[in-house]
């Protein structure tokens, strides 16, 4: 990926495709592909389309994010991945639960497929905890005695002792991370959610501007875009919220 601080603010945008059909996948793409960075494929799309919703977003000019959060022992882990970068997929993450050894050998399997065929390395990126996720359900459920933003904080710092190149956590764990880890290691920020739209189903929601200036580089937001009645007038207001957010944090 280029420098994180010149990426303009339409490529910071990740596009969750919440849809089910080829044909929706085709509509959205095409309608915003010059004002989103990425469109994310998710379980859903994955699931009921396949790898053809990727090679549709490709042929109409989109770039694509994985989001398949993936955690299982380490050689499934790595070999899944490698099927998603043999699918010219560059930009996917897997779960940072699933712990150092599956992160690393997931890493070393996509690097080395990558330049066995002179492609380009992919981004593997670490979700934290899902953004549904409140201190009620790490503690109370899993077992997690450690503050949620804390927790967050010690599976980022596992996945850049990794290698990973970044994680997906909320905004309220953003600028903490960038202490802690470097203004290089990206954070993606998941549950973004302008001030007009609805909450929908995450607990921990935050506003493009307010994700950005927490130092996320990339925000993640679906509905609000894809269910407008104006989907590009919806994306270009997001587009200059981020705009005014970066020029803030310049001025710091």
């Amino acid at each position: 990926m280029e420098n994180i601080k010149a990426i303009e603010a339409k490529d910071r945008i990740i596009l969750a495709l919440d849809v089910d059909t080829i044909e929706e996948v085709i509509k959205y793409t095409e309608l915003l592909k010059d004002y989103v960075g990425f469109f994310k494929v998710g379980l859903p799309l994955f699931t009921s389309c396949g790898f053809r919703a990727v090679e549709v977003i490709k042929e109409h000019g989109g770039k694509v994010y994985f989001d398949g959060k993936f955690q299982d022992i380490p050689s499934t882990v790595a070999q899944t991945s490698i099927n998603i970068v043999k699918n010219g997929i560059n930009f996917f993450n897997i779960s940072a639960t699933g712990g150092s050894k599956m992160m690393v050998s997931t890493l070393n399997a996509c690097n080395t497929y990558a330049k066995k065929n002179n492609i380009e390395p992919p981004i593997i990126l670490a979700a934290t905890l899902l953004s549904s996720f409140g201190q009620k359900t790490l503690t109370n459920e899993l077992g997690v005695e450690m503050n949620i933003s804390a927790y967050a904080l010690k599976l980022a710092k596992i996945a850049k002792e990794a290698g990973l190149a970044g994680v997906v956590a909320p905004d309220t764990d953003a600028a903490q991370i960038k202490k802690e880890l470097g203004k290089d290691f990206i954070v993606v920020c998941p549950a973004v959610r302008p001030t007009w739209a609805i909450v929908n189903d995450q607990i921990r929601i935050v506003s493009p501007s307010d994700a950005i200036k927490a130092g996320a580089d990339y925000i993640i937001i679906g509905r609000p875009i894809t269910d407008a009645h104006d989907p590009v007038c919806a994306a270009k207001l997001i587009i200059t919220e981020i705009e005014e957010a970066l020029k803030g944090n310049d001025e710091v």
